[in-house]
């Protein structure tokens, strides 16, 4: 699959496939590591082929009291992709390319080696990094087989921008779950 201008996914044609062909590079295991994060995980496993509907993310918290017209916006900076059971979303330490929010399945969230919490359908996560230009801060990996909303960085920015609601729950979730905002508030 390809980017188009637009921000949509074609398959490539059989010229632009070639390279990719002959490579026999397999697929990485995690959208963390490869520069091209997202383009490789909607490649190996399938953006679902026709454009998001805004509808799906009607059951995302997040997404709560935004209209159907709003919703339907926020869906044109997302895909949904499928993952499988033990894929690993995010890395530890990796630099940050994406936001996600779950529709269905379950992740485990992972730092230092701890298990901190497991997030389900509704829950998102991605954000620390992306707001805070800084690393991952932990490891999520597919517990079960995952459908997840994913937004790539200038897409998340670009909806913080045009949304205030939705940034002010992002800038929530960021203070009460960052490491760096912990500290300060036991501190306190």
């Amino acid at each position: 699959m390809i980017r188009t201008r637009e921000g949509r996914f074609r398959p490539l044609t059989a010229f632009e496939a070639v390279p990719f062909v002959r490579s026999g590079t397999p697929p990485q295991r995690s959208l963390a590591t490869p520069i091209e994060a997202i383009r490789g995980i909607i490649g190996a496993y399938g953006a679902r082929g026709e454009p998001m509907d805004g509808k799906e993310l009607e059951g995302v918290p997040l997404f709560e009291g935004l209209s159907r017209k709003q919703r339907d916006h926020v869906a044109r900076w997302a895909d949904a992709v499928d993952l499988p059971a033990g894929y690993h979303l995010a890395d530890q330490g990796a630099f940050a390319h994406e936001f996600f929010a779950l529709l269905d399945g379950r992740v485990d969230v992972i730092r230092d080696g701890v298990c901190l919490v497991e997030l389900g359908p509704g829950d998102f996560f991605g954000e620390i990094a992306l707001v805070e230009h800084d690393r991952r801060t932990a490891t999520v990996t597919a517990v079960t087989p995952v459908t997840a909303v994913v937004m790539h960085a200038r897409d998340f920015d670009a909806m913080r921008a045009e949304f205030p609601e939705i940034a002010e729950r992002i800038h929530e979730a960021v203070h009460a779950r960052s490491p760096r905002h912990q500290d300060d508030d036991t501190e306190s």
